[in-house]
């Protein structure tokens, strides 16, 4: 997730331009340090096709102990961790018992070592894959908040008990604004399960991996626990485009998140100072199926309608994110070339850039339109930096001296190498 950033100097220059834009701009959430830790649930697949021997020789089941003990080991002391495990009790064959195998082993909260990894230690596996219902559950155990929570799923199979299918538990998780994120790590190369793993990950804006190693899951699991530390404090402020620039939302600098419908054109708008470059940023994540060769455009236009600038991106379905982005910098700079400052910008009217995102996809047939695509609008202005000059050869007589010169200097040279050369043809 793209981290806030924010100075002073746009901030006060933001706000004082409030009497000549309108509205003052909705600010994306500021709290400097949040009252609660950062919260993550690993949830890991014990049924019985983690009993394979594929992994470095060893079951996977064996590997994915081994990296909870040294993910444990690693934990920040600020983290909060819980597990929850599915599939990891019931042995017997009835499908509707089977499918609501699923404990919370190790609760939310500051972390006993010993106790952790002694649960984990016990683990053997059994039973059915209700990837659904556990991860509606994990959303339980993390509760709610004013920051974001992470859900690390760990499995080598497809959900065998839907209903509820996990991609629509993950959709319906993400509709609802929990804020919770849901990486997911894959132990089989499988493509049904890359496919709703990648389903899982980009509904709720997380991310998938396939872990082929021991070494490879412990690393991946270590990155998204320390990563928890850094989604939690920048969590998307919730902001509605409109369908035209005289409705649009006024943002500050910062991250937004809302959703995007198939071919939809949502509308947004931010203040830019001369002296000072907008910087924005789109990702939309294809939380369902789309056909190929699809897009997504970030336009800058001016309030009358004239573009200034766009960035584009084209996906092939190779991928799960689309983005884009897009620099523009207000053309009256100060005349002595030097950042303005907060006093001289407070001063000066701002432009409304008008920030369109489209885009170009066509669902598959049977694939839900509803809610819309997950987006991200990350949106910045600093102090525009101008282009490096090219080498001044001067003007006027300066440039026709200088042009002369190397008029004759390029005349002499082609002289002297004729000469060579026919002396040279007469002697031969």
């Amino acid at each position: 997730m793209i981290n806030k950033r924010r100075s002073t100097a746009v901030l006060i220059g933001l706000l004082a331009a409030t009497a000549l834009t309108g509205p003052a701009p909705a600010l994306a959430d500021e709290e400097e340090t949040p009252a609660e830790p950062p919260k993550v649930e690993l949830v890991l697949d014990v049924s019985g096709s983690m009993r394979a021997r594929d992994i470095d020789g060893r079951s996977r089941i064996a590997v994915a102990q081994q990296a909870f003990n040294e993910v444990v080991d690693a934990l920040p002391e600020e983290t909060q961790l819980g597990i929850r495990v599915l599939g990891a009790t019931y042995r017997g064959k009835d499908k509707k018992q089977g499918c609501l195998d699923t404990q919370q082993i190790v609760p939310v909260g500051p972390v006993d070592r010993v106790q952790a990894k002694a649960a984990v230690a016990t683990l053997r596996p059994t039973g059915f894959t209700p990837v659904g219902l556990a991860l509606r559950e994990a959303a339980r155990d993390l509760g709610t908040g004013a920051t974001a929570r992470r859900i690390v799923l760990i499995t080598d199979g497809e959900d065998t008990c839907a209903p509820p299918d996990p991609c629509e538990v993950a959709r319906e998780l993400a509709a609802q604004g929990t804020k919770l994120v849901v990486d997911t790590l894959g132990l089989a190369p499988d493509e049904k399960v890359r496919k709703q793993l990648l389903c899982i990950a980009g509904a709720t804006g997380g991310t998938y991996t396939a872990a082929q190693s021991a070494e490879e899951l412990t690393g991946r699991i270590k990155q998204l626990v320390d990563r928890a530390r850094d989604t939690y404090t920048a969590t998307p402020t919730m902001v509605g485009g409109s369908a035209e620039c005289a409705d649009a939302p006024l943002l500050a600098p910062g991250v937004y998140s809302d959703r995007e419908a198939v071919s939809e054109h949502r509308w947004y708008r931010v203040p830019v100072r001369p002296g000072q470059e907008l910087r924005a940023s789109v990702s939309v994540a294809l939380d369902r199926p789309v056909n190929p060769d699809h897009g997504v455009l970030l336009r800058a236009t001016a309030t009358d309608g004239r573009e200034l600038v766009r960035g584009v991106d084209a996906g092939s379905g190779r991928t799960d994110v689309v983005s884009a982005g897009l620099r523009w910098a207000a053309t009256e700079d100060p005349a002595d070339g030097a950042s303005p400052t907060p006093e001289a910008t407070a001063t000066v009217p701002a432009t409304t850039v008008c920030l369109v995102v489209s885009n170009s996809f066509a669902l598959r047939p049977g694939t839900r339109a509803t809610p819309g695509m997950p987006v991200e609008l990350m949106i910045d202005v600093v102090a525009s930096s101008p282009a490096p000059a090219a080498p001044d050869l001067g003007r006027g007589w300066v440039l026709l001296v200088l042009l002369t010169l190397a008029g004759l200097l390029t005349g002499l040279v082609a002289g002297l190498l004729t000469r060579w050369w026919v002396a040279t043809w007469r002697e031969n």
